[in-house]
C-alpha cells in the first residue's frame, strides 16, 4: 500500500503524464517560463516582453517558507523550458526543485542570485553584515536580495543570459529590453536615495526581517523581531518592545504572507500601529516607492 506521500507524488506525475499527452501548450510559440516567486516573475516578464509566458509557482499572499504547489502547477511544469529561481535559500525551493526537474528533467534553470552578495541574516534585531558568499544557498543567509534595486541590476542580467541561452531567436529584444530595464532600476535607486537623504532616524521595525539588503543600500537599519519565521516567547517580544521604545519607534511593519497577531500585540505595548510592506509584490519598481513613502513616514 503506497503511503500518503508516495500517493501525492504519484498523482503529480500521472497529472504530468496526462498533461504531457493531451494538454496543447498555453501561448503556443512563446517561451514558457516559471518563476518561484512573484518579484521574479516581474523580472522575467520586462526582459522577455512579448516572446515569453510568464507563470508564478507561489501566487499573490502565498508564503514561501511553507507555500505547497497544487497538482496543475505540477503539471504546468511539463511545458516550461526555463524555471527562473531565488537560489538563495527559499524553502520552497529547497523542498521542491529536485521534485520539478525529476518531472521536467529538461528545463533550464536560472539562478537569479548568481553575481549577488549575500547578507547574513539578523540576530536579535542586529544590523545586518556584508560578505562575500558564492551565489547560492548557504545556512545563515539573508535570502530576500531582491529588495535592493542594484541587485536588481544584477539579476536583470542574470534573467537576460537565461533567456538567451533558452531561446537566442529573440537575443536583441531580450537584450534591448534588458538595458531600458537596468536604466530604470539605477533611476529608482538614485530617487530613493535622494527621498531618503534628509530622513534623521534611519532606523525602522520589522516584524519579518526581509528589509535587510534594502536598509544596507540606504545607509538604514533594519530591526528585525522575529528570527527564522519563528513565533516569539514572551522574553523576546519584551525585547523586542523595549528597543521599540528606545529608539522612539512607534510603526511595526509586517508582510501581508504573515501571520500579524504578535505585530500587533507589539503595537499595543509601544502606543503605535501596524504598517504593510510587502517583499513579494509583482509590481516590482511602484512597490518600493511606496515601501520608501510608508518608512520615511514611519521615521519621522
Amino acid at each position: 500500500m503506497m503511503n500518503n506521500r508516495t500517493a501525492t507524488l504519484f498523482s503529480f506525475l500521472l497529472l504530468f503524464l496526462l498533461h504531457c499527452a493531451c494538454t496543447p501548450s498555453q501561448e503556443k510559440g512563446k517561451l514558457q517560463v516559471v518563476t518561484s516567486i512573484t518579484p521574479l516573475a516581474y523580472f522575467a516578464e520586462r526582459i522577455g516582453g512579448e516572446a515569453v509566458s510568464v507563470s508564478v509557482m507561489v501566487p499573490p499572499g502565498g508564503n514561501p517558507h511553507s507555500y505547497e504547489p497544487t497538482p496543475k502547477q505540477m503539471a504546468a511544469l511539463g511545458d516550461a523550458s526555463l524555471f527562473v529561481k531565488a537560489g538563495s535559500g527559499v524553502e520552497f525551493e529547497l523542498d521542491w526543485m529536485p521534485r520539478f526537474l525529476s518531472l521536467n528533467p529538461g528545463m533550464r534553470v536560472c539562478d537569479a542570485s548568481e553575481g549577488v552578495r549575500l547578507m547574513s541574516m539578523p540576530h536579535n534585531g542586529a544590523a545586518h553584515e556584508l560578505h562575500e558568499q558564492e551565489a547560492h544557498h548557504h545556512e545563515g543567509s539573508d535570502p530576500h536580495y531582491w529588495m535592493s534595486p542594484l541587485n536588481g541590476v544584477i539579476m536583470a542580467n542574470t534573467i537576460r543570459n537565461a533567456l538567451v541561452l533558452a531561446d537566442p531567436s529573440h537575443k536583441a529584444a531580450y537584450e534591448a529590453n534588458t538595458v531600458k530595464l537596468v536604466a530604470e532600476l539605477e533611476q529608482l535607486h538614485h530617487e530613493i536615495e535622494g527621498r531618503l537623504a534628509p530622513v534623521k532616524n534611519r532606523r525602522f521595525l520589522v516584524f519579518h526581517p526581509a528589509w535587510g539588503y534594502y536598509a544596507a543600500a540606504y545607509g538604514l537599519e533594519q530591526i528585525a523581531a522575529e528570527e527564522e519565521g519563528k513565533t516569539l516567547t514572551p522574553r523576546q517580544l519584551g525585547q523586542v518592545i523595549e528597543k521599540a521604545r528606545s529608539n522612539g519607534i512607534r510603526v511595526i511593519f509586517v508582510s501581508p504572507q504573515f501571520s500579524t497577531l504578535q505585530a500587533e500585540a507589539i503595537a499595543r505595548d509601544i502606543g503605535g500601529v501596524v504598517g504593510t510592506v510587502d517583499p513579494l509584490s509583482r509590481d516590482y519598481q511602484q512597490n518600493l516607492r511606496n515601501a520608501t513613502g510608508a518608512l520615511i513616514e514611519a521615521m519621522q
